[in-house]
């Protein structure tokens, strides 16, 4: 007979655990991150089984952002829509594959929360059987009124009331925080349970890898270009040369420099100074991940993500994020204050 040396917890139980160290809570917020775990146990079984179900490939459309959008896309935007909108929790919802907020059906009671989401991050990588992942973030309601409006939807990431992730890898991880501290949670397939895996995640100092897509070099900043050219250099005293690793993947990405350390990038270009990912969707959530984790997470130019007032639901920005240390000294070569750069 196998001896369990650790307890066995359920998202469920830890959540509700946290639940009664707050006595004023009202259970919303509580039931409503369990509505995320189970849209993520729905999305997960239809992406190991995405060749089988014939939902790979693209569905032959761009979303609002002008990317391509994938059928695995759309069935997840759905699973999230329909696990939502009825339970009385959330007075609007936004995500990142529609144009304007998604309202709650006037057949239902309309709630004290918002929530925005990428519902399938990273989902050029289908086919290929990379990592992709769900982002989420809950505000809490601003505006008068019984329903939500976008007003509840642009605020800045530092009134996030919970944020997180779920990575569908070699294993699906839920990890999320309501600002306390950061937990993952691994879904066990034989139970149907996401099972507390890596409590109180702590994000390394510093790192040995950094993230960036380099097809982007000579559109980027000289000084961007100097740091990325300074890591790559012979030094052991500065932690030289560092390991590149990019999946193309934000949450996969993210996930590993959040284990183990280190930082991804990804700046704004002379095309496109305002970069590619969406605040709302993917940098605010993640920031807040990384703040309650020991990391950080900035524009590049001593602006902290969660700082940053959004003015439009689909609002790009650029981010440096991941361990503190390696933020910071990505933005002295930004700044152009760094020794190396000339």
């Amino acid at each position: 007979m196998t001896e369990f040396t650790t307890p066995v917890v359920t998202i469920e139980g830890h959540i509700l655990e946290e639940q009664k160290e707050h006595p004023e809570a009202s259970g919303v917020l509580t039931n409503l991150l369990y509505d995320i775990a189970l849209a993520g146990k729905i999305i997960h079984r239809e992406v190991n089984r995405a060749g089988l179900a014939d939902i790979l490939g693209g569905a032959g459309t761009t979303n609002v952002s002008g990317d391509d959008v994938k059928k695995l896309d759309i069935y997840a935007d759905r699973v999230m829509y329909r696990t939502m909108h009825h339970t009385g929790r959330l007075c609007a919802m936004a995500s990142e594959e529609q144009e304007e907020i998604i309202t709650i059906p006037e057949q239902y009671p309309s709630g004290m929360y918002v929530l925005l989401f990428d519902p399938l991050d990273g989902s050029s990588n289908i086919e290929a059987n990379a990592p992709i992942g769900t982002i989420f973030s809950v505000q809490k309601k601003v505006s008068p009124g019984d329903r939500g409006s976008a007003e509840d939807c642009l605020q800045p990431g530092s009134r996030q009331v919970a944020a997180g992730y779920i990575l569908y890898g070699s294993s699906t991880i839920l990890v999320y925080t309501t600002g306390q501290e950061v937990n993952g949670f691994t879904l066990d397939p034989t139970l149907g349970e996401f099972l507390l895996s890596h409590p109180n995640i702590r994000m390394p100092a510093t790192g040995k890898v950094y993230s960036v897509n380099e097809q982007s070099y000579h559109q980027w900043d000289p000084n961007q270009r100097a740091y990325v050219d300074w890591v790559k250099g012979d030094d052991a005293e500065t932690r030289r040369p560092r390991s590149t690793r990019y999946i193309g993947s934000l949450v996969g990405d993210f996930h590993r420099n959040l284990m183990y350390g280190g930082i991804f990038m990804y700046p704004g270009t002379k095309n496109r100074p305002e970069g590619k990912l969406r605040l709302l969707y993917e940098a605010s959530p993640l920031a807040f991940v990384a703040e309650v984790a020991g990391g950080k997470a900035t524009t590049g130019t001593g602006t902290r993500i969660l700082d940053v007032e959004p003015t439009d639901l689909h609002q790009r920005t650029p981010l440096f994020v991941g361990s503190a240390d390696d933020v910071d000294e990505v933005e002295s070569f930004l700044k152009g204050t760094h020794p190396a750069v000339s």
